[in-house]
Order: structure tokens, then sequence, then C-alpha cells
């Protein structure tokens, strides 16, 4: 009886060791996966806020600027053309793209010396970034495609055909609140690491303010834009708005009228295209 006793409780402690070494091993387990969902959360988070650029995170110390942004630049000198708000640079010129029919500005370049620099802004999801897929399918549609770690992140050097020519350009994704500001660089401010075009064109993307709008716009959808509207015309506008509200028509409401040509700072000619020499279709893999 008592070796009977004995080894029942022998197995009894044994058992017990068995059950308490399988669940130190589910504990292992669960802590392993546990660890995995909170790395795989912290990636997903850390993709939903990321906005590289070389010396922070946009919104904090650098630009692109968001118009509710706390530490945005004083912008009343920029020029608005509805989702951004261009810097004056001296020397530059800005060209629109445009569709003649509607009337619809679809884009604006801004050239200085032989560089230019395309901007488009577009509507992005509330809980993640647009980049990161946007590089992702025009590395898919475009063979020559080839990433790169540059001023703003992850950027992508892409070959477009001009003509007979085949030239290098650098196309910029910067993240912002529900939008994506895209800049596509031609000339030595795409290919010339040191030149002073690069670091002039560089900083003016870095110094634009882009408005998303409370407009419901699908993910990828162009954010609106208008004709320019210089400082002054803002200035009057403002005015006017001001004494409408406080009930005094002053008679100036046609300075809230956007002008369809005006002179902005911003350049010395301002041109409306059919387009320009980087479409937007081949650098966007899109289905409408």
């Amino acid at each position: 009886m008592g070796l009977f006793g004995f080894g029942r409780k022998k197995h009894a402690e044994e058992e017990a060791k068995e059950n308490e070494t399988d669940k130190a091993v589910d504990t292992a387990e669960d802590a392993e996966t546990a660890s995995d969902d909170s790395e795989e959360n912290e990636a997903t988070e850390e993709r939903a806020d990321r906005q590289p650029t070389a010396d922070g995170e946009r919104g904090e110390n650098q630009g692109p600027w968001d118009v509710d942004d706390e530490n945005i630049p004083d912008y009343d000198d920029y020029l608005d053309i509805g989702s951004l708000y261009l810097p004056f640079l001296q020397g530059i010129e800005l060209r629109l793209k445009g569709n003649r029919q509607t009337n619809q500005i679809l884009g604006a370049t801004i050239t200085w010396g032989d560089s230019s620099l395309e901007l488009e802004a577009f509507a992005a999801p509330k809980s993640f970034g647009l980049w990161d897929d946007v590089r992702s399918d025009l590395m898919d549609a475009n063979r020559g495609a080839e990433e790169q770690e540059g001023t703003f992140g992850t950027e992508l050097i892409l070959p477009v055909k001009v003509g007979k020519k085949i030239l290098k350009t650098r196309i910029v994704g910067v993240d912002g609140p529900r939008w994506m500001l895209r800049g596509v660089f031609s000339g030595p401010a795409a290919t010339d690491e040191g030149s002073e075009e690069k670091k002039t064109l560089d900083k003016y993307f870095s110094d634009v303010v882009v408005e998303r709008g409370e407009e419901p716009l699908a993910p990828r959808d162009l954010i609106p834009m208008h004709p320019p509207i210089g400082p002054a015309e803002r200035a009057k506008q403002a005015a006017a708005e001001g004494e409408i509200e406080d009930g005094e028509d002053s008679g100036e409401s046609k300075a809230a009228e956007i002008p369809g040509k005006p002179k902005g700072p911003l350049s010395k000619t301002l041109e409306t295209e059919t387009q320009t020499t980087l479409r937007r279709g081949p650098l966007f893999s899109e289905v409408r």
C-alpha cells in the first residue's frame, strides 16, 4: 500500500511538474505571439505616422506643411492656387496645367534655371499614408524605376521619354493629414546631388503649404485647384468677407471673385497649358 500510495503521489508530482512545464511553454509562446503582434502593430502605426525627411518629421520642423500645423510658417505672401500655397522665389516661373474644356487646373510646374518641379496634391486615407503604395505601383509599372534614399525619405528615380530623349526624373512623395504631396523634379534638380538647383527646389518643395479642404474625395483623387490668387487679392477678399460679416457691404465683393489670370508675385509668366512634358498618365498606375 505504501509503495502504491508513494507511486501515486510521485505520479501526481510528476504530472504537476509536466503541467507547470506545459504552462511555462504556453506562457512563452503567448508572450512571443504578443511580442510579434506588438511589433506588427508598431510597424503599422509607424507606417501610418511616417513622414520621413532629412531633418525631422513633417509638420514639426520641416514641410511640406499643412494649413493646420502648429509650426507652420507665415504664408501670407504665398500664391494661392487652391490645394497649394506656393512661396515666392526670385527668378522662377509658374505654369499651370489645365483642361481647356472644363477650365479645371490639374497641376503646377515651377521652373528655376534648367530645372523644374511639378506639384500635385492628392487625397489620402485617414488611417495610413499613400506614398508607399504609389511608389510601389510606379515601380511595378516602370521597369527602369529605382528607389533611393534622399532629402524626403525614399524617393524614386524614373526615366521618362520626352521626344527622342530619355530624361531621368526624381519623384518625391510626402504624406500629410489626409493628403499626399507629389513632386516630380527634372533637370539638375533630379540628378545632380550637389547642384544649387537641387538645393533650391528641395527647399521650395519643403516650403509648400497644402490645404486639403473638407470636400469628400476618394484616395488618389486630385485635390481641386483654382486660378492663382495673389496676396493682395487675398487681403481684399479677407477684408470684404470681414465687412460682410459685420453687416457692412462696402461694394468690394468683386475682390472675392477668383480672377481668371491674375498677376501674382510668384513668376514673370503665368500660363494655362493642356499638359506639360511630364504627363500624369505614365507616372500613376490607376484604374478609373
